[in-house]
């Protein structure tokens, strides 16, 4: 005889292997009972009914969010790292690389100015092979420049990218020939003004993706993304600049260094604990360590390098290396925090419950 019964708690006297489902641990809960808990608590908030509901919603916070059998909510990101993070890498690389080389030429510093206009259009074309090579075939290339989609971090990024590219390589081969000098400085000027938007827009197309370690940090990552290629613009103007015009290139490590670590302490300030810790373990935690101990290294090494060419090339391997393992890293931590369920829902449901707070604190106390 079936002696089960319904309350408002659930089912109650449920016989194993019929009422009860398999492996269940508590009455069943029933369509309704969490907006009658959620009611209950808001009464209890507000004075009445002695609070029951509120604390049983938070026993029910607590409890750890497990996914239908593991698996991830999210599909994880199905870039490769070496094409992808490379090229986010390259892309802060060059456009950096293009301010130094304009600030560098007008102030007198021909060598310097050489060699960030080479590394930049260098840089671009990597980064263009790269970007291709993850497409496929260089046809999906050009087809995303059929419109024009200011709503799109991809669309605009494409065409920042196709208009950068051209300036920084006429840039450096008019430089390296001494041919059609005008032209060059054209180039030289375009490429640096459009140098900071290649270097950041990169940051708000991670931050556009529903990847919980990019999209929770879309507010920071274009600032770290910036600063890590001044840093990685400063290790390459340090490998190439002549005695006495390294000057600018050690400020710049200093300036892309410091605003590099700020920047990465503000951004994993700003995010919840479960998402946090896709920047500190796994490859992601590793590379990012590395990248903050390289970027403290290199930026010594700059601050006393002047006259030592050995410890500027040691200096500027480090600032290289450190941009590298913070693009790297971040590409990894989207990745984990992807395959991680509870990263995608538990930043929600807290949320969710400060919103429901909010809202329950601007009700009005009825007094009797």
């Amino acid at each position: 005889m079936n002696r089960s019964r319904v309350t408002t708690r659930g089912l109650e006297d449920a016989r194993p292997g019929r009422e009860a489902p398999p492996g269940a641990k508590r009455p069943v809960r029933l369509p309704g009972d969490g907006q009658r808990d959620r009611a209950r608590g808001a009464r209890g908030a507000r004075g009445g009914w002695g609070g029951q509901g509120g604390r049983r919603g938070k026993r029910a916070a607590e409890e750890e969010f497990r996914s239908y059998y593991g698996l991830p909510v999210l599909k994880k990101p199905v870039w490769e790292a070496r094409e992808i993070a490379g090229y986010l890498f390259l892309g802060g690389l060059a456009g950096a690389s293009s301010l130094l080389a304009l600030g560098a030429q007008l102030t007198g510093r021909p060598g310097l100015a050489r060699g960030a206009k080479a590394g930049a259009a260098a840089a671009a074309a990597l980064s263009l092979a790269a970007l291709v090579a993850d497409l496929g075939r260089p046809a999906r290339f050009l087809n995303m420049m059929r419109v024009f989609k200011p709503t799109s971090p991809m669309s605009v990024g494409t065409w920042i990218l196709t208009g950068y590219a051209p300036a920084a390589m006429a840039s450096a081969a008019c430089d390296i020939t001494g041919l059609l000098p005008a032209v060059g400085l054209a180039g030289t000027v375009a490429a640096a003004a459009l140098g900071p938007a290649l270097a950041s827009y990169t940051g708000v197309l991670l931050g556009d993706t529903a990847i919980p370690a990019w999209h929770d940090a879309h507010r920071e990552l274009p600032f770290l993304f910036v600063f890590s290629g001044a840093t990685a613009a400063a290790g390459l103007g340090l490998a190439c600049a002549a005695d006495g015009e390294t000057a600018p290139a050690a400020r710049l490590a200093l300036i892309g260094g410091g605003g590099e670590l700020a920047a990465e302490t503000l951004l994993e300030r700003g995010l919840e604990p479960v998402v946090r810790r896709a920047y500190h373990e796994g490859k992601a935690g590793a590379l990012l360590r590395t990248a903050k101990v390289l970027v403290v290294a290199g930026g010594l090494g700059a601050a006393v390098s002047a006259r030592s060419r050995p410890l500027r090339l040691a200096a500027s391997a480090a600032l290289l290396a450190a941009s590298a393992c913070t693009r790297f890293g971040v590409f990894y931590a989207g990745v984990a925090s992807a395959e991680d369920p509870a990263a995608t829902i538990e930043p929600q449901r807290a949320r969710a419950a400060r919103r429901e707070a909010e809202h329950v604190g601007d009700q009005p106390t009825v007094s009797r």
